[in-house]
């Protein structure tokens, strides 16, 4: 008989979802599938192609330390697993196909995108046709939609969170990783630091409120990278980062954006706003006429200036292991441990 085994999730932080209902099992994983490569790592979480045995179909088996620096996070793996459920019905959101437990990991088998990261389209010198970029925010926008319908907020959108299901064709985007992901209105206003420094937005930094317009301050970040290649708020060091967001630093007149339409830089500028009342929502973002104003056969292309490849402002390394954690070390943590950080100068 299989074996399964149901994880507790009546330690769940409020902000949090509670009780799964995919049973999580304790079988080898390996008499069932074959790992075949790695697909990508952080500080927690390793990420491996799998196939099936019995049906060759392939998966994203993610691993998920239980315990990180001494602590337990079983709480927040099950998190992760109940916002996958409750996505379950949205086309933009990776689905979840079963989960497994070892002695040091909960394994999450995930649907496999085969395009990778959108964030190779980012940092490209071979930019995607527009038609190609307005596609990609459209889908993004859709996912998120859902998401806020249902209250849900997925609070570390980057380009690196955004798969594609095949790379030639272009497929469609999957939304992932939704460790930090919260539910608005469970328990009064929310205010937490997470997230990764270069997308975050400003009333995060600010430990204000956050709403589903904080999801929308990093579509106009996304956005931004796809149709200029470089990061917007990028700095030397996480200081430099902060303050550029805070300040909403942003420079739509580098030869980036040389060919960049007026419609693109427009809804970026709707979105990239200090104030989250004023940004749009994603509904009123899938009507801006730039995601509609190019026919169906248009190939137009952003063309890029040529750039050395460097480390500089338009590139990141090519694997920080920062980068795929939350930049304080609990999602849990409070304003005092950003000040604290900042002041120690560690941030």
């Amino acid at each position: 008989m299989m074996s399964r085994r149901r994880i507790d999730s009546r330690s769940c932080p409020p902000g949090l979802f509670g009780e799964i209902q995919t049973p999580i099992r304790t079988e080898p994983l390996d008499s069932l599938y074959d790992m075949t490569s790695e697909l990508g790592r952080g500080k927690f979480a390793v990420v491996k192609k799998c196939v099936e045995k019995a049906t060759g179909k392939e998966f994203a088996a993610k691993f998920l330390r239980k315990r990180r620096r001494g602590r337990d996070c079983r709480a927040e793996i099950v998190h992760e697993m109940a916002v996958l459920e409750a996505a379950r019905n949205n086309s933009r959101v990776v689905n979840l196909h079963a989960a497994f437990e070892t002695d040091h990991d909960i394994v999450l088998l995930l649907e496999y995108a085969a395009g990778g990261e959108i964030f190779d389209h980012c940092v490209s010198d071979e930019p995607l046709p527009e038609r190609q970029i307005i596609r990609l925010i459209r889908q993004m926008l859709e996912g998120i939609h859902l998401l806020h319908q249902s209250g849900v907020v997925h609070l570390d959108l980057k380009p690196q969170n955004i798969l594609l299901t095949s790379l030639s064709p272009l497929g469609d985007i999957k939304l992932v990783d939704f460790g930090l992901a919260r539910k608005l209105g469970t328990a009064g206003e929310l205010r937490e630091i997470l997230g990764t420094p270069e997308y975050v937005a400003p009333e995060i930094l600010n430990y204000e409120p956050i709403t589903t317009a904080t999801d929308l301050w990093s579509v106009g970040v996304i956005a931004y990278m796809l149709v200029a290649g470089e990061s917007p708020f990028l700095g030397e060091d996480k200081q430099e980062t902060f303050l550029n967001v805070s300040q909403v630093n942003v420079d739509y007149c580098r030869d980036a954006f040389s060919q960049v339409s007026e419609l693109a830089v427009d809804f970026i500028q709707k979105l990239l706003v200090k104030a989250p009342e004023d940004r749009p929502s994603a509904a009123e973002c899938l009507s801006h006429p730039w995601l509609w104003h190019l026919g169906p056969e248009s190939e137009s292309s952003i063309l890029r200036p040529p750039r050395e490849r460097s480390m500089g402002k338009w590139a990141v390394p090519p694997e920080d292991c920062e980068d795929k954690e939350n930049f304080l070390d609990s999602p849990y943590a409070k304003r005092v441990r950003l000040e604290e950080a900042v002041g120690e100068g560690c941030l």
